[in-house]
């Protein structure tokens, strides 16, 4: 008895054809890497400066490439101690002795994996330890900001005081840290902003034994728009005040050439619910309170945005955080 031969199917077309254009782009991706020998430039102006007994904040300027640079490798006495993000240029190294002495530098690297050469060393000097201090330091005051262009903002204030001595300034915008300086300096330059966007920041006083102070009072700043941006369309001067068991919002809607019936709030950085209005929608100040349910002293961070007469959601105003009583 004869068996007929089995007969294969072919393989579809489609699928040959995924398979192919799958293999060629990995293939297309692999020789671009092996194609990019150049390293990126060392990085420059690199600095490290004591926060406290334990940390050293170290910063520096961007390095370049003919691709992209992907990352930052911080090395500590000769030592890596540790990689961060392309787009980020400054790290927190913590977890050193106090009153001692470290030799930090930068390396930029690139999707291919080549490294660039170290940057200048820069050295710092923890603070010695007090370890009684708990007090912390009073909240800087007359916190004021200066845009300049599209990209930068500097700011500058009063300092503070402290026990023992002030030995940081911590700058945040919405509850990150994003900068620091050694006392006694009392002013700071942020870059690489974004063009024609809000940025609320605030500052904090810290001592040599990591303490912190409160917030200081906000300052809001814009960026210049970039070339064809619109006009900001974020909601300004918003306040946030506490009371038991509630927050109180105030703010003013922004120009957008017909009432704005609509805003979005934002707690904690989620949306948390849409503002209404049950009659017509206020043509000056808006105020609008809700209920917090967590325990005393919880933080909430607030931030608000407005639907425009095209019904699209505009910009986000600044950020404010308070403390529930």
């Amino acid at each position: 008895m004869h068996r007929r031969p089995t007969a294969r199917a072919p393989l579809a077309a489609p699928a040959l054809c995924i398979a192919v254009l799958v293999l060629t782009t990995a293939c297309q991706a692999a020789a671009r890497t092996q194609e990019d020998s150049r390293p990126p430039s060392a990085p420059t102006g690199v600095t490290a400066q004591a926060g406290s007994a334990t940390s050293v904040h170290v910063m520096w300027e961007p390095a370049s490439d003919d691709t992209a640079v992907t990352a930052y490798e911080v090395f500590r006495d000769g030592r890596r101690v540790t990689i961060v993000p392309g787009s980020r240029t400054m790290v927190d190294v913590d977890g050193l002795p106090p009153a001692t002495t470290h030799r930090f530098t930068v390396t930029a690297r690139d999707a291919a994996g080549n490294h660039s050469a170290h940057s200048a060393p820069a050295t710092a000097a923890t603070h010695a330890v007090s370890p009684d201090d708990r007090t912390p330091p009073t909240a800087p005051t007359a916190v004021r900001g200066t845009v300049e262009g599209a990209r930068a903002v500097t700011l500058t204030w009063k300092p503070a005081t402290d026990d023992i001595a002030v030995t940081a300034y911590d700058i945040y915008q919405e509850d990150h840290r994003v900068h620091s300086v050694t006392a006694p300096a009392t002013t700071a330059r942020l870059a690489a902003l974004r063009p024609g966007t809000v940025y609320s920041f605030t500052v904090r006083a810290r001592d040599a034994a990591e303490n912190s102070s409160p917030d200081s009072v906000p300052v809001d700043l814009t960026t210049v728009p970039g070339p064809g941006d619109s006009v900001s369309t974020a909601p300004t001067a918003l306040t946030a005040t506490p009371s038991p068991g509630e927050i109180t919002l105030i703010w003013t809607p922004p120009r957008t050439g017909a009432p704005v019936k609509e805003h979005q709030l934002y707690l904690n950085g989620e949306f948390a619910t849409t503002i209404v209005w049950g009659g017509p929608p206020p043509t000056g100040p808006a105020t609008y309170t809700f209920t917090v349910t967590e325990p005393p002293g919880t933080r909430y961070s607030v931030k608000l945005r407005a639907r425009l007469p095209d019904g699209t959601w505009g910009d986000f105003s600044a950020q404010r955080t308070v403390a529930v009583r």
